[in-house]
């Protein structure tokens, strides 16, 4: 695959390695989902899953367990009949509220984003539908919230990432994907930013989607039997709690239909 020598759009996304053909162009690689399937398509649309994290459903557990420890330690330091000195109350505040932080944080983190964060190609309109989910990880207190939204086929471009992250024990962790960039018309300048993979097909996905818009479903290989992401496992306490897929009304049925 060739390679520009510096990214095109201002900015480029965190960890760029690559800009994509545009929406325009053909692919150079070949269309692949890897592991991951449509969840709707035929001539008019494409719908295709994420995922806010590839294992979901177990950092929810950890809740009960800092519960447990805000508790036992509150009631060892309170019930301690000598004097307690000033920087002693200092640590237990900040003990505290870092246990109150984790117990939120692990329980907001697996609840309340929703069960997928679909993409809608509509090739008949020639549009982008994404149902976004805005938060900050570390302000678990504050709204997260879905925001949907809706661009042109001609503004949206594409970036391939690669991050690498480096662990206390002295680890790396990489991590890629690719970022869909929208951009103002007629520049460069990106005004929304948001993924459509992490950790699969990478550029694959984006030929896959490009070959769709530009030649229609016929041109893509079988896709496999569309996998229900409201069907959870019993097991699975934060898919059960997490919100289900509600496009607003105007905007599912503009998604679609054909003009």
């Amino acid at each position: 695959m060739s390679r520009m020598k510096g990214p095109k759009l201002v900015p480029p996304c965190p960890g760029w390695q690559e800009d994509l053909p545009d929406t325009d162009k053909p692919p150079v690689v070949a269309p692949a989902l890897g592991f991951d399937t449509p969840n709707y398509q035929d001539e008019i649309l494409l719908e295709l899953p994420r995922a806010l994290a590839r294992a979901r459903g177990w950092v929810i557990w950890f809740a009960p367990y800092m519960s447990i420890y805000v508790a036992i330690y509150s009631w060892l330091f309170l019930s301690d009949s000598r004097v307690v000195a000033i920087e002693e109350w200092g640590m237990f505040i900040s003990c505290m509220a870092l246990g109150v932080w984790s117990i939120v944080f692990c329980v907001r983190v697996e609840t309340a984003p929703p069960r997928d964060l679909p993409l809608r190609f509509n090739r008949a309109r020639q549009r982008l539908y994404a149902y976004n989910f805005k938060y900050r990880w570390w302000n678990p207190f504050e709204e997260w919230r879905v925001v949907p939204v809706a661009y042109d086929w001609s503004q949206v471009r594409a970036e391939r990432w690669r991050r690498t992250h480096f662990t206390a024990q002295g680890g790396a962790i990489i991590q890629f994907g690719v970022e869909l960039s929208i951009v103002k018309p007629g520049t460069n300048e990106v005004i929304d930013r948001f993924p459509l993979t992490a950790m699969g097909a990478d550029a694959h996905a984006w030929a896959y989607v490009c070959t769709y818009m530009q030649q229609g479903p016929d041109a893509l290989p079988p896709p496999e039997p569309p996998w229900d992401h409201n069907d959870v496992l019993w097991c699975n306490v934060a898919m059960l709690l997490a919100p289900k897929v509600e496009w607003p009304a105007d905007m599912d049925l503009e998604s679609r239909t054909a003009p």
